[in-house]
């Protein structure tokens, strides 16, 4: 049957199953009708199948229009679809660049070309014609998705098909400058206050006060204008910001000159202004924007003044100034009323822990055995958090001291006890110390959070509790042990005074950490050290306990026989695999500052607990604050450390000398 009836011998339009299944069907309908026709009367019949035969001739003959008329149509379809692939490749936006197996290129498409100009690459190596390109290329071989780059000043989009040996680029060029607008042209929110304005106009007239402000308002404005930005004053020692992402970029490009102008110029006429400034970007919620910019204000009050803070909500803050050591602003008012406070505080807690930070020092110790007297003079029971396995000789001889003449035998407790014995009633203080992560015990932190008090005189980092009680922070003050000696004055007196030992390890505190009243000390703290003189503070049981053993002797003149002096630097690097005590390495570093051209001194060693530690000295120049800070520390200006994990002794050395060398420094 297939030999008589073959399908592809059939006209085109019949090789449509369809069309043949309907043209059989009106076949059977003509063939019916022409038999009914003939049986009817035989001139029907005829009639009929002429008229049958004339239909069927037309219906063929249209057929044969519509298949003709459909392959042309087809035909013309494929041949624009071809050819529009053709063009499409060759003009469209799209680089393609196709390689041989040898890395030759073998073919360039007319887009890509004019980025070549009139250089010929045809057959040549892409690496030896345009080594940038070909280097951008080789980084992307292995990657799957597409990714961003700039070439020859524009932006494009680069995927690299390598089973293929093609490369596909996109010109994105003005999408990344869409972007790039969008990015440069978000909000950014300023807080502006004058650190001592009101200090510095209590001393001057009304036509002088006027002048003052008039400057400072006239400096601000030009400094805002030349970076874009919109100032304006709320009162008089308050300013606000207004400004774009990229009027930021240039402030920080500028590094914030217009503190540096204000405080120099003002000095020269004896009245030295400083600015802290809060700066928030990165935001969509324009109150929390705001909010964000008065917390940066705080933090930059918070570490004395006299600097930027700039900070988004999900980034780390980036610090400008800070160069200058803190003024003096605190008042006896203030100390009133935050010892007024912690007593209220106090009565309200069943119980008081007191905790200093870990690797305890003689300014912690003493601050700490000061306020447990505080709290004893309001009738409640304090214990003082403190790990007696790791304390120094001078601590040893303190802990001796204490019990000589304390009968309470919680005086000083274990953080496992604390953790037992604390409750949701309890008060815990911390002293000397900001940051939870470096507290003797953070878990008691963490347990006591919402019931939390700092005492601290070191500048406030970027880590700091979330919802502290009442928080007294000084950065200016000599010590901790100054800050809390000044609680005692607003105390009730009919309690139990401090005694001869509390007195001596305040005392002692104060001395260490000014070294014997030659650094960071005011007035305030020659009138606490007298104060706790007159409370029978005993100078000779001080020079005990800053008598050092014949061990530690040794290993800080061993340290600073290390000693590498980079400008005016001067760095004692310890051996990997020996571990110094911490109080060496800070007498080390402090021995480092005699030195004639030394500025600033570092003492870099392994310590216990398999940290690398360093400690950083300075004369007042330098703030080498910043300098720990980027290295994960902090401190003050001229006293500051860290502790770097997973690291040796070489590796935090090579780290700490290219950061001295960065100009930003």
């Amino acid at each position: 049957m297939r030999r008589f009836f073959n399908v592809n011998k059939l006209p085109e339009f019949l090789q449509n199953s369809r069309i043949r299944i309907l043209f059989g069907f009106i076949a059977c309908l003509a063939v019916i009708g022409l038999v009914a026709a003939f049986f009817a009367q035989i001139i029907f019949g005829w009639v009929f199948l002429i008229i049958e035969i004339s239909v069927l001739i037309s219906i063929i003959q249209i057929l044969k229009q519509i298949s003709a008329d459909s392959t042309q149509y087809i035909s013309d379809l494929s041949f624009r679809i071809e050819r529009g692939e053709q063009e499409a490749l060759i003009q469209m936006p799209l680089g393609i660049i196709l390689f041989n197996d040898k890395g030759d290129v073998s073919w360039i498409n007319p887009y890509m070309q004019q980025f070549f100009a009139d250089q010929y690459i045809i057959g040549k190596q892409l690496e030896i014609t345009n080594p940038d390109l070909a280097e951008l290329i080789e980084a992307q071989r292995e990657s799957t998705n597409n990714v961003e780059i700039t070439w020859n000043g524009k932006r494009f989009s680069l995927y690299v098909q390598s089973n293929l040996r093609v490369v596909y680029m996109m010109d994105v060029t003005q999408y990344a400058e869409i972007e790039q607008r969008y990015y440069d042209e978000k909000l950014v929110f300023g807080m502006v206050s004058l650190d001592n304005y009101e200090e510095i106009a209590e001393r001057l007239n009304d036509s002088e006060t006027s002048a003052l402000r008039s400057y400072v308002t006239k400096e601000l404005t030009q400094w805002t204008e030349a970076h874009a930005m919109y100032m304006r004053r709320l009162n008089a020692t308050h300013y606000f910001i207004l400004g774009h992402a990229v009027g930021l970029l240039s402030a920080e490009n500028d590094k914030f000159s217009v503190l540096d102008k204000i405080r120099e110029t003002t000095s020269k006429q004896n009245l030295p202004v400083t600015l802290s400034v809060g700066i928030a970007y990165n935001g969509d919620n324009l109150a929390k924007l705001a909010q964000q910019a008065q917390a940066n204000l705080d933090l930059a009050l918070g570490r004395g003044g006299d600097q930027v803070v700039v900070k988004a909500s999900n980034a780390d803050a980036r610090f400008y100034g800070g160069k200058s050591n803190p003024m003096e602003k605190r008042t006896r008012v203030r100390a009133r009323m935050i010892s007024q406070a912690l007593s209220e505080l106090i009565m309200q807690a069943d119980q008081v822990f007191i905790m200093g930070h870990s690797n305890p020092d003689m300014d912690s110790v003493g601050a700490a055995l000061g306020l447990r007297r505080i709290v004893q003079m309001n009738n409640k029971p304090a214990s003082i958090i403190l790990d007696r396995t790791n304390v120094h000789s001078d601590l040893q001889m303190l802990l001796e001291q204490v019990e000589k003449t304390e009968v309470d035998n919680q005086a000083f407790i274990s953080y496992e006890e604390s953790l037992v014995n604390s409750s949701e009633d309890s008060l815990l203080i911390m002293v000397d110390h900001s940051k939870p992560t470096i507290s003797m015990e953070p878990q008691l932190y963490h347990k006591l959070s919402g019931r939390t008090v700092i005492i601290d005189h070191h500048r406030r980092g970027e880590e700091f509790p979330q919802n502290p009680m009442l928080v007294y922070i000084e950065p200016y003050a000599s010590s901790t042990a100054e800050l809390v000696t000044e609680l005692f004055e607003y105390q009730n007196k009919e309690q139990d005074p401090i005694n001869r030992i509390e007195a001596t390890a305040l005392l002692a505190g104060i001395q260490i950490d000014t070294k014997s009243f030659t650094l960071r000390t005011g007035t305030r703290t020659f009138d606490a050290a007298s104060y706790l003189r007159s409370a029978g503070a005993d100078a000779a049981l001080i020079q005990q306990f800053m008598k050092e053993n014949v061990n530690s002797y040794m290993a800080r003149n061993h340290l600073i026989e290390s000693v590498e002096i980079i400008d005016n630097a001067a760095i004692a690097i310890g051996e990997d695999d020996v571990v110094y005590d911490n109080v060496v390495a800070a007498q080390a570093a402090d021995s480092l500052l005699q030195m004639i051209g030394v500025e600033q001194s570092f003492a870099i060693t392994l310590r216990s607990d398999g940290k690398v530690g360093i400690s950083a000295r300075s004369t007042g120049q330098i703030n080498v604050q910043v300098v720990m800070e980027k290295m994960g520390g902090g401190g003050h200006l001229s006293n500051a450390a860290t502790q770097i994990e997973n690291r040796t002794v070489s590796e935090v050395r090579k780290q700490l000398i290219e950061l001295l060398k960065d100009e930003e420094i």
